[in-house]
């Protein structure tokens, strides 16, 4: 995989660098965004991971270039957790998904092959973790009989658990992704639909799928 870097601060574009090419990726950096633009219009490139805030051309306007000219590049957008109208806004100017700062590369990795995936026409329909199964597309969910009936947010964050199973999700990290707000440390929002879900998708069942990390967050178990 081919990907174009366009950030700033250059700790982090290290970091990417690193991460991605120690698992076979050719990366390409820059650290100001008229060159990135100039880079992702003229050059091709499988994914641009994308900085908002940079010198030059700001990465919404790098964005909103592209798509302008029909550029069709997959982008992940890189913001701060306080950036959720900018977030917003570049997902309606056509980014493929976002990252909040900071995160792992492994996820960065897992988005990466998913809006490829996307762009090349073969979205994944089908998550599975041990004896639960979800389709995406016609939004039902088994575990071993008859469907789980799940609301639209409890499938949301069923579906972001089972996207990454054995990785911890922090309340923050679930907040923001299936609520698109940012965490307020007050709320007991996040812990409160966790047990709905698992009254549901654990409920008699021996092997327990929802973990609690005390402290940190949730997880669901990977499959043996």
């Amino acid at each position: 995989m081919k990907v174009l870097v366009i950030e700033d601060e250059k700790k982090i574009a290290s970091f990417v660098r690193k991460g991605l090419e120690a698992r076979g990726c050719v990366v390409e950096v820059s650290h100001h965004g008229d060159e990135g633009f100039t880079l992702a219009s003229t050059q091709p490139y499988d994914v641009a991971i994308l900085d908002i805030m940079l010198p030059g051309r700001d990465g919404l306007s790098i964005l909103r270039n592209l798509r302008e000219r029909k550029n069709p590049l997959p982008v992940i957008l890189l913001t701060a957790r306080s950036e959720l109208n900018e977030r917003l806004e570049g997902l309606n100017l056509g980014a493929d998904d976002y990252l909040t700062k900071p995160f792992h590369i492994e996820e960065l990795i897992a988005r990466m092959h998913a809006v490829t995936r996307r762009a090349a026409g073969t979205t994944q329909s089908i998550l599975a973790v041990a004896d639960l199964k979800m389709n995406l597309l016609t939004r039902k969910v088994t575990r071993g009989g008859p469907p789980i009936e799940l609301t639209a947010r409890e499938f949301s964050l069923l579906e972001h658990l089972m996207r990454s199973p054995g990785r911890v999700l922090t309340r923050v990290e679930i907040c923001e992704r299936v609520w698109d707000y940012n965490f307020d440390p007050g709320t007991n929002l996040v812990d409160v639909y966790v047990q709905r879900l698992r009254k549901k998708v654990d409920g008699d069942f021996a092997e327990k799928l929802i973990e609690t990390i005390r402290g940190v967050g949730y997880c669901i178990k990977a499959g043996k």
